[in-house]
């Protein structure tokens, strides 16, 4: 990115200029990702669908990515911008662990990516906004975190073990609040951020929920210990398919206690 930045600054993301326009430019959105901590790591999940104004721009798109092998970036906001900021990020952790001989905190990977959504800050005021999640195992603390961000670059580490972003993030955070505990196993995990982006896409309609006719279902990944693994589709469609069926008797889902 520093190379860049010397030598061919229109190639980053966010110096390139755009034509005067009117009005809001369109172009599609991901839309909600989620992320929760266990025991032993931590669980980031996402939505297929794009949105593009009041249409699905694409159904089956894929916003969660591994960042190295502990730790990976779940977008939302303007889709193009949000993957080649993804793209190159995994080349400057890659580049850095390579000189170094050893690979960059956690802490100092969500640094780094703080900066580079800084940089987008031009283009974020056009609408052009690209808004992460970041979340990775810390092999110094032995623990998962998960940290969020703004449109400036501004950094936040959620201690509260949840996290979401994206147009559906407020249901998500809802869910998430009222189900989540410190005690979670690794398989509780993955079910609650199933459970989160189903309410989410309950409610917005920018977030798409389990497709079961099309076999879409959400992306999920988990980081431990053992580095970043992606659920594969059976195991990711086992985990909407049970939801599914409870939902037929429990529309609204699983109730938390009043007390």
């Amino acid at each position: 990115m520093d190379f860049l930045s010397d030598h061919q600054p229109e190639l980053l993301p966010g110096k390139r200029q755009l034509p005067p326009v009117q009005g809001v430019v369109e172009a599609p959105h991901g839309t909600t990702i989620v992320a929760v901590t266990f025991p032993g790591g931590v669980v980031l999940a996402g939505d297929r669908r794009a949105t593009m104004g009041n249409m699905i721009a694409q159904r089956d798109i894929e916003k969660v990515f591994p960042a190295d092998e502990y730790s990976a970036v779940g977008i939302a906001g303007t889709a193009g911008l949000a993957v080649e900021m993804v793209k190159l990020f995994q080349l400057e952790l890659e580049h850095f662990e390579k000189v170094e001989g050893v690979q960059l905190s956690l802490e100092g990977k969500a640094n780094r990516l703080s900066t580079m959504i800084r940089s987008n800050l031009g283009m974020a005021m056009q609408g052009l906004a690209v808004v992460p999640l970041f979340a990775g195992y810390d092999v110094d603390r032995e623990k998962g975190r998960v940290f969020s961000y703004d449109v400036t670059g501004g950094r936040s580490e959620e201690h509260a073990g949840y996290a979401a972003t994206g147009s559906g993030s407020i249901f998500a955070r809802g869910a998430m609040k009222k189900l989540y505990r410190d005690d979670l196993t690794e398989e509780q995990a993955t079910t609650l951020v199933v459970q989160a982006l189903y309410d989410a896409a309950d409610d917005d309609s920018a977030t798409g929920g389990p497709d079961v006719a099309r076999r879409i279902y959400p992306i999920v990944t988990v980081i431990t210990e053992d580095g970043f693994r992606r659920l594969d589709d059976e195991e990711s469609s086992g985990i909407a398919r049970s939801i599914l069926e409870r939902r037929l008797e429990q529309p609204d889902g699983p109730r938390a206690s009043l007390l």
